[in-house]
């Protein structure tokens, strides 16, 4: 079902406030709600918002783990007896989550299932396994563990118990495939997965970026800064929705693949890049890698941009830079 609806939007940035109409063309997917944002006059472009959601409803019944007829379910079901044949699609997304995975040092990992189920995110209710069960889990973790072979586009793993979860890039590719009809037929919108991801087509309205505010992660009712956005995309990585806290101590649903344990270091990261894939890939993995593993990425790959709160800080941090947004300014 898809629900359309016109709101009255406040621009963000104070030296340039103003109201304008926006028109929402939105629907709940992938644990999350799609929405399309565009200009109030551009009444033409619902039925291609429309289109671009119902892609987005392709992409998950293909790509979730908890649809068992879908692509990635079959794989997990079988890729440990045999090669499975796959589509090119999935294929050249899980070529880039492992090229990803070796360029963090393991931050990020698609393969890491095993330890969220471990840890009781996977249900959403969070303990605190035993120093077994973590090494147990550890020892089903791995992305060198996929043999892909292109030539047969085929997927096996090599070790047992291995299984795939796409949830920490599936969204931003969602945004990436299902932005391509949008970007193909309208001059600009705003394609957001959610909270936590973003994909700005075109420089908005007056051609100078698309205004978005960074919320603080400790207040729904403060920002960390605005950024204006020009085809690019922004996703976001916290603790501040999915996590428990035990004897004092705050456990996030973000686990590091390397050590078994939630990352404690950082509180929120922003990451503006290219794709939408990549900027939701490096915010789970920046979160878990802190501010050494950001600010090496940023040193080796250009149109990079990252915004993160460290725990305990009060002030953000930036690494990199990127074509499509000119910094972190205040609103």
């Amino acid at each position: 079902m898809v629900q359309t609806r016109r709101n009255f939007l406040n621009f963000l940035s104070r030296s340039e406030q103003r109201d304008a109409y926006w028109l929402h063309v939105n629907r709940t997917a992938m644990a999350c709600r799609f929405e399309v944002t565009l200009p109030a006059s551009n009444d033409s472009g619902v039925g291609t918002a429309t289109s671009a959601l119902d892609e987005v409803d392709r992409l998950e019944a293909q790509l979730s783990v908890f649809r068992e007829s879908s692509e990635v379910s079959h794989v997990n079901a079988h890729a440990s007896e045999n090669p499975v044949k796959i589509s090119q699609a999935l294929l050249d997304l899980l070529v880039q989550c492992k090229a990803l995975s070796a360029a963090t040092g393991g931050a990020f990992d698609i393969t890491s299932g095993p330890l969220t189920r471990c840890w009781g995110f996977l249900r959403r209710v969070g303990r605190v396994p035993s120093g077994e069960e973590i090494e147990a889990a550890r020892a089903s973790v791995g992305s060198e563990h996929l043999r892909l072979d292109l030539g047969e586009t085929t997927i096996q793993f090599a070790k047992p118990g291995l299984e795939i979860n796409l949830g920490s890039i599936g969204k931003g590719y969602a945004l990436d495939q299902a932005g391509e009809l949008l970007s193909d037929k309208l001059p600009g919108a705003l394609f957001n997965a959610g909270a936590s991801s973003l994909r700005a087509i075109g420089a908005g309205e007056r051609g100078d970026g698309w205004v978005v505010g960074l919320r603080h992660p400790r207040s729904k009712f403060r920002r960390l800064g605005v950024l204006r956005l020009k085809d690019c995309a922004l996703s976001t990585s916290g603790n501040e929705e999915q996590f428990f806290d035990q004897d004092g101590r705050r456990f996030s649903h973000i686990i590091d693949p390397r050590n078994g344990w939630p990352s404690e270091h950082v509180t929120s990261v922003s990451v503006v890049a290219r794709t939408a894939a990549l900027s939701d890939a490096l915010a789970t993995a920046f979160f878990v890698g802190g501010r050494d593993l950001a600010e090496a990425y940023c040193s080796t790959h250009e149109d990079v941009f990252v915004v993160m709160l460290e725990s305990g800080a009060q002030q953000p941090i930036t690494f990199g830079k990127s074509s499509g947004c000119d910094g972190l300014r205040d609103f």
